[in-house]
């Protein structure tokens, strides 16, 4: 079999498991779980397969027309260079754990069956944005995911939160896909083709007659799908979703479709200048506010979401310096640690009964609950945090280190305000993602209070993988040697300068969380929360859905009141409740464009209703007041019938004489 044949068997496994998940889930429940686990499974072992054939040499190009057009062709091709090949694999293992994972966590759920095949085919549709070759193909995976992100997120749609989370991301994203479609047009019309090699080609001969424009345009779909500064809202909110979902979207699809997108087509934006200047502004408000706003949460998942977004800017960054071999070493970094740490938040809030962080600290023992999801969110963590040898040390110096390189003036790829402006935002960052990694991990399981509840130990499906994620998380830095050869050519090994600079403002972060909390804790005055919700013999989807909708139920209004030992209050200040509600950023929005758009809903609606609908009864109205008059003339007495025509007739003879005289 040939590698061109795997590449098309790679997203094709997953939708064809999708479709048989949707068809078999009533009639042969049995084969639910096998049809979501063994199509990605086998879709990662042919990953694999076309990596190694590929080894980060020649790109594997194959194509043919789809249907003629009559202008510029669409077609299906296959593009596999390094970067995809990789990115591929990320996926495959991510949603391969995603889906063994699931078959655990919502055992117990009626919708699983088509939970199951939608994140099949959220798969697909991922890995076909990644060995798409043709910029149309790309775009169906591209709109794809964004109509299975809605029905995900949406998932426990008995829930507000849920249903509103939904809405919200489909619109979000389908508000930056507007200008991106344009875009595509746009570039697709210069280079005559929709092609990618084309589209490359052109734009290296200096055939973009509007690079700017058309590098803005993309730029706002790429925000949209990548939750980039200004469109980032729609991702913490999405966390109304399961879990699985929520680590599956920001590990390895949905948002790294955008970052994905910028690296594949980075000459197009390093035609402007304009464009990379404004691609690292974007980064760099995206990765402090994000941190901000992450050091202030109280929702445990809520607090991963922001750190997604800070780690999207980290790597957004590294595009806006126009090195996309360090924004993709770190995508695929940030896919193995962030897929294991929403995991292991799901085993904790399976223990816990609860997503708030204030409840946990509130809670002894948490840690020897489980175990499993102690130890690898503990590795993740550090990951995160950039702590060396984490594989998230090098990733990150690697982004530092070639925003340096740009600022200092070493390499001319990119505008020196671009590295100046990534570097000195990644180092703010690494401090404020130090801190809040420093915060979940003292108060989810260093809490003092009342006994954790006992569920015993979660199933085997939820803890393995936990594990299997460990490992790249813990080691994948080691692939720093062999990844250039996938990677261009280009040098990831840390630079000194911003390894020492990096590495010691985490230690800070970490260092000064720690010492707030033990004076915050000093200080507080520990109640009793009293009795923690168990709940014995529920699944952890349950649980979920339950501690999303509300904690009330559970824990009262002790679930709603502020932690006086969280030290993200004491670091933040009066900051801390602007950063807790994202610096207010859907208030404006809510009054820049969903009032107005509101007003104008309710002027067409008033216009249809009180103006063309009162025509529409007037026109309908006149005939029955006439037919009504008419009807009532008609007595049936002939004296009145004659009557009236002798007065019909004295009145035309009067008006006769009347007119002969006047003239």
């Amino acid at each position: 079999m040939t590698t061109t044949t795997l590449a098309v068997l790679v997203p094709l496994l997953p939708f064809l498991g999708a479709v048989a998940g949707l068809l078999l889930g009533r009639t042969a429940p049995g084969f639910v779980r096998p049809l979501a686990v063994l199509p990605p499974l086998a879709s990662l072992v042919l990953a694999v397969l076309v990596a190694m054939d590929q080894a980060g040499g020649r790109a594997i190009d194959a194509h043919t027309e789809l249907t003629p057009t009559g202008s510029v062709p669409i077609e299906l091709s296959l593009h596999i260079d390094g970067f995809a090949a990789l990115v591929a694999v990320l996926v495959g293992v991510v949603a391969t754990c995603v889906q063994i994972y699931s078959t655990g966590y919502l055992r117990d759920d009626p919708r699983y069956p088509s939970y199951a095949a939608l994140v099949s085919l959220f798969t697909s549709a991922m890995l076909l944005v990644v060995y798409s070759g043709d910029l149309m193909v790309l775009l169906v995976g591209w709109e794809i995911m964004g109509i299975c992100s809605y029905f995900l997120v949406g998932h426990y749609w008995e829930t507000p939160e849920a249903r509103a989370a939904s809405i919200k991301a489909f619109l979000v994203t389908k508000l930056g896909d507007v200008p991106f479609l344009i875009g595509l047009f746009a570039l697709a019309t210069d280079a005559g083709s929709f092609q990618i090699t084309t589209v490359l080609g052109t734009v290296a001969s200096g055939g973009l007659h509007h690079p700017t424009l058309v590098a803005l345009l993309l730029l706002a779909g790429v925000a949209g799908k990548s939750a980039l500064f200004p469109l980032h809202t729609w991702l913490p909110d999405a966390m109304a979703g399961p879990t699985p979902v929520s680590a599956l979207i920001h590990a390895a699809t949905m948002v790294a479709a955008g970052i994905y997108f910028v690296a594949r087509l980075l000459p197009v934006f390093q035609a402007s200048l304009a464009a990379m200047v404004v691609l690292a502004v974007m980064a760099g408000v995206t990765m402090v506010g994000s941190g901000l706003a992450a050091l202030a949460q109280d929702d445990i998942k809520r607090v991963l979401a922001y750190s997604t977004i800070g780690q999207l800017g980290y790597m957004a960054g590294a595009l806006a310096v126009g090195d996309r071999g360090a924004a993709v070493f770190h995508l695929l970094a940030h896919g193995a640690f962030k897929a294991l740490l929403f995991l292991a938040a799901g085993v904790i809030i399976h223990a816990s009964g609860t997503n708030s962080l204030a409840v946990m600290s509130r809670m002894k023992d948490l840690r020897a609950r489980v175990p499993d999801a102690y130890w690898t969110m503990t590795v993740a963590l550090l990951a995160l945090a950039a702590i060396p040898p984490f594989s998230g040390f090098f990733s990150k110096e690697a982004v530092l280190g070639a925003a340096e390189h740009v600022a200092t003036g070493h390499t001319e790829q990119a505008p020196g305000a671009a590295g100046w402006i990534v570097l000195v935002t990644g180092l703010i960052t690494a401090v404020l993602t130090a801190a809040y990694a420093t915060r979940l991990w003292l108060l989810a399981f260093r809490g003092h209070g009342a006994e954790a509840p006992d569920h015993g130990r979660q199933p085997v499906t939820m803890t393995a993988v936990l594990w299997v994620l460990a490992v790249p998380s813990l080691v994948f830095g080691l692939a720093i040697g062999p990844l250039p050869d996938w990677f261009d050519g280009r040098d990831l090994t840390p630079v000194l300068t911003t390894s020492v600079l990096g590495t010691g403002l985490a230690l800070v972060g970490v260092i000064v969380t720690y010492g707030a909390w033990r004076h915050t804790t000093a200080l507080a005055a520990r109640r009793p929360m009293g009795a923690v919700a168990a709940h014995p013999g529920a699944d952890a989807g349950q649980v979920e859905a339950e501690a999303i909708a509300a904690h009330e139920p559970a824990f009262g209004d002790v679930a709603y009141a502020p932690d006086p030992a969280d030290p993200g209050r004491l670091l933040l200040g009066p900051l801390h409740r602007h950063a807790a509600v994202g610096f207010h950023l859907d208030a404006v929005y809510t009054v820049l464009f969903v009032r107005p758009v509101q007003a104008g809903a309710s002027l067409v609606r008033f216009l249809d209703r009180e103006v063309v609908d009162t025509y529409v009864r007037g026109a309908g109205a006149l005939p029955r007041w006439l037919g009504t008059a008419v009807r009532r003339a008609q007595t049936g007495n002939v004296q009145t019938y004659v009557s009236a025509l002798l007065a019909g007739t004295v009145v035309l003879v009067v008006a006769a004489l009347l007119v002969a005289t006047g003239a």
